[in-house]
């Protein structure tokens, strides 16, 4: 059995340059500050990182490079997702060689996936390839549209595939959630993938999340999980509303330009989107400044 994963597991940002190309060097210092913020884990090429626009060469040298620069502090899992079932396959063999610690991907999703047992089959293709990591599939209807019945794909993935560890699991919906962790007595690993949700996860159960915010706010939600852990459920619920605050700030511009833009004003920068994603006008850079500052972020959501 794999250790399971716990804690603040920020979903990485892919560093750009100007010029639109992955640019290597910025990641040991991205890593480096997100070590010191406390995070235990990282979630490299998934939507946040812009796996999908990048080639699979890029996301090979991603991959390469993040792990190189953690240095095997914290676990590194490595989204390797595609359209294609050959090429999803090839980047979690890849990820094995390179050392991550675990593989997930989302199904394809052009082609639409009607229920669970196609999902799985798809997930076991891809496990199959990097066959001592552990799999966690990715459930994120909104982005995929595979919208099907995830206490059931564990039910299926739980005899079929025998790496598979859980999903990361970014839906609203609660009750399904709640149910994947309790299932047959909490075998799976259920990674909450809502950031605005974290402190109602931990309350059915969740011991790990996988969000986007935690790039530039991961002590904020070491503090959640804290005033949770310790019972203290006013505090965690103080720090939960400042996560929505924050989050209802960055939903008024494009979210992932937003959220780069957060990361060049405390450091390092990771550059701008690659399109079809846009970049923040100077003008919105300094909106959003404003309105973060008029919250309070810079104060709380710091070490």
């Amino acid at each position: 059995m794999h250790p399971r994963l716990a804690g603040i597991i920020p979903a990485t940002y892919t560093p750009l340059g100007p010029d639109g190309r992955v640019d290597f060097a910025a990641i040991p210092p991205f890593v480096g500050r997100l070590l010191a913020d406390g995070v235990t884990g990282l979630y490299v090429c998934g939507s946040t990182g812009e796996g999908v626009s990048l080639s699979s060469s890029e996301r090979r040298g991603v991959a390469a490079a993040f792990v190189q620069a953690t240095g095997g502090r914290v676990p590194v899992i490595v989204h390797v997702g595609h359209d294609s079932l050959a090429e999803a396959a090839d980047l979690a063999g890849h990820a094995a060689e390179i050392g991550a610690s675990a593989t997930s991907a989302m199904p394809p999703c052009y082609f639409p996936i009607r229920d669970a047992a196609m999902a799985v089959e798809c997930s076991a293709a891809i496990a199959a390839a990097a066959p001592k990591l552990p799999f966690y599939y990715y459930h994120i209807p909104a982005m995929t549209g595979v919208a099907i019945d995830v206490v059931e794909l564990l039910k299926q993935a739980g005899e079929r595939i025998p790496n598979f560890a859980g999903v990361k699991y970014t839906a609203h919906t609660l009750h399904e959630f709640a149910e994947c962790v309790s299932l047959d007595g909490g075998r799976f690993e259920m990674l909450s993938g809502y950031d605005e949700m974290l402190l109602p996860a931990l309350a059915v159960g969740a011991r790990a999340a996988v969000g986007s915010t935690f790039n530039a706010a991961a002590p904020l939600y070491r503090r959640i999980m804290a005033a949770f852990d310790a019972g203290n459920l006013e505090a965690a619920r103080t720090e939960q509303l400042r996560a929505v605050a924050m989050i209802r700030v960055l939903m008024r511009f494009p979210f992932h330009p937003a959220m780069k833009a957060v990361l060049a004003m405390i450091g390092p920068s990771c550059g701008a989107c690659r399109p079809p994603l846009p970049r923040l006008t100077p003008a919105e850079q300094t909106r959003l400044r404003e309105s973060l500052d008029a919250i309070g972020f810079f104060t709380w959501a710091r070490p």
